[in-house]
Parts: C-alpha cells; sequence; structure tokens
C-alpha cells in the first residue's frame, strides 16, 4: 500500500463484494504526496462514507492513520482489507470529549505527534424546525461541531513539538445555500468556517495549518439508503456546473492535498468541491 518513488498511486480494485471500493468511478492514477509518509494521521468517522475513502487514501500515501468511529462492523472490515498497513481503529463517540482526549493521547503514545488531524464526524439528520428541542440542538452541534475544537486543542501541543501541522475540517455547502429541513447540521457547518478562520490565526506561527473542506451533495451508501431519489438526483446533476455526481474519493483527493506540503501557504481557507453547486451565477 505504500507508494512508489513516483508521481501517483494506483487504485484499489481488489476489494470484497460487500465493501465499497476506495473508488466507485475509476479515474485511474492518484498523485502521490512524499510529504504524508510516515505522518501519524487521526481521522474521525473514519469507519464509512467519506471517512473511509479519506482513511484508505492516506494508507496508500504510506501514512500511519488511526481512526474513530461507532460502527464497529463496518470499520474492522476496512482495517481488515487495509491489513497490514499501520491503521488502527479506535470506538470512540466524538460527543464524548473525555473518551475523544483520551483516544487522541493513546494514538500520540503509540505513534508519537498527530500532525494530521482530519475533523470528518457528522450527521447530516433533517429535522423539521418545529420539532427541534433544546437537547436536540445541544447533540447536532456536539456530533456535528464541538468535536472539531477540542480535537484541535488535544492534538496541537504534539503539532508544535513536531515543527507544524494541518488540520482539516469538514465543512458542507448546505449552509451556503440555506437548505431547509436541517437547520442544526447547518448552524454547525456553517460555524466550522469561523472556527477555522480563528484557528488558523491562533496556531499559524506554529507552522500549524487550519482549512476546512467543503463536500457538495457526495454519493454515499447512506445518503442512497435514506435521502437520494431519482428526483433529487436530476435536481443536483441541473444545479451542478459539472454533470456528474461526486463520490466520497472526491473529498479524499482534497483531503491528501490539504495535509500535504504542497499547500505549505495554505491556511484559514475553505477548499470547496461540489461541481460548481453552491454557484450563485443564475441557472439557465
Amino acid at each position: 500500500m505504500k507508494p512508489a518513488s513516483g508521481a501517483t498511486v494506483e487504485e484499489s480494485t481488489d476489494l470484497p463484494a460487500n465493501v465499497p471500493s476506495v473508488a466507485t468511478t475509476v479515474r485511474g492514477s492518484i498523485a502521490g504526496y512524499p510529504s504524508l509518509a510516515g505522518r501519524a494521521v487521526f481521522v474521525s468517522g473514519g469507519g464509512s462514507g467519506i471517512g473511509a475513502f479519506i482513511v484508505e487514501r492516506f494508507v496508500q500515501q504510506g501514512s500511519r492513520v488511526a481512526f474513530c468511529d461507532i460502527a464497529d462492523e463496518l470499520a474492522q472490515v476496512l482495517v481488515a482489507r487495509l491489513a497490514p498497513a499501520p491503521v488502527r481503529y479506535h470506538r470512540c463517540d466524538v460527543r464524548d470529549i473525555a473518551a475523544l482526549r483520551a483516544t487522541l493521547a493513546d494514538i500520540e503514545t503509540e505513534w508519537g505527534p498527530i500532525t494530521v488531524l482530519v475533523n470528518n464526524a457528522a450527521r447530516d439528520d433533517r429535522h423539521a424546525l418545529e420539532s427541534v428541542t433544546p437537547e436536540y440542538w445541544d447533540d447536532r452541534l456536539a456530533v456535528n461541531l464541538r468535536h472539531h475544537f477540542f480535537a484541535a486543542q488535544a492534538v496541537a501541543p504534539g503539532m508544535v513539538r513536531a515543527g507544524g501541522g494541518s488540520i482539516i475540517n469538514l465543512g458542507s455547502v448546505s449552509w451556503m445555500r440555506g437548505t431547509p429541513g436541517m437547520v442544526a447540521y447547518t448552524t454547525a457547518k456553517a460555524a466550522i468556517h469561523g472556527l477555522t478562520r480563528t484557528l488558523a490565526r491562533e496556531l499559524g506561527p506554529h507552522n500549524i495549518r487550519v482549512n476546512s473542506l467543503v463536500p457538495g451533495a457526495i454519493d454515499t451508501p447512506r445518503q442512497r439508503e435514506l435521502w437520494i431519489t431519482a428526483e433529487l438526483e436530476r435536481e443536483f446533476l441541473d444545479q451542478q456546473c459539472l454533470k456528474f455526481r461526486l463520490d466520497g474519493d472526491d473529498i479524499a483527493r482534497g483531503v491528501l492535498f490539504l495535509a500535504s506540503d504542497e499547500a505549505r501557504g495554505i491556511t484559514g481557507h475553505d477548499l470547496i468541491i461540489d461541481a460548481g453547486l453552491a454557484q450563485t451565477s443564475a441557472i439557465s
């Protein structure tokens, strides 16, 4: 799984039938980032969906990758498939900040400072405006926003000792588009924009870069199971500038770039990967 000395890493194709491929659409080779080899990487929510693509792509770069999730079966299948690569699964609910801190401390005890943090864990559950209670609101912010800050706070001292690092927060174009039916989710995702910019200022003197990667409408098994209809599929394609559906691998490739030294001058910014869905120009 380690990258070759050249500039590309080949696609993975020999996957079990019950496990989604890291490349649902074969697009040839992927760029290799030598600066990621040997890095200690942590991905929250890495057991399935976008997170699983991110985990596998870092493994292919030669990184040491730890991830947390609460979906034990999917996470363990992913680890088994990537063996013998250095991948560690830690069961952890990111709403439990004490457990998250302990998980990150365990990883640093084994591997040393985490120099790439990917705050990916989230749930885009739908909810009617009138049904939201204070308890539900607090829970949605806990799963979609709060852990971003506390994970960054936990790994920052190690990044300082290591001479720098990269923190990548996963946002969403849903707040930019004012998507109805998910106000607690869009509020959390909008807050990530402000969190990213402030942390970039605070941590920049230590050579720690903080950026957000903002996905558009991403084709995942969960989306297809819960939300996607033929009508919604057509709506996304009609509103996007590019007329194809994005998948988790499109996001993983952007994460690799932001984590690598190729992005050494980029901090405090949003990288939007949405095929033009959030474009404000008129649609003819």
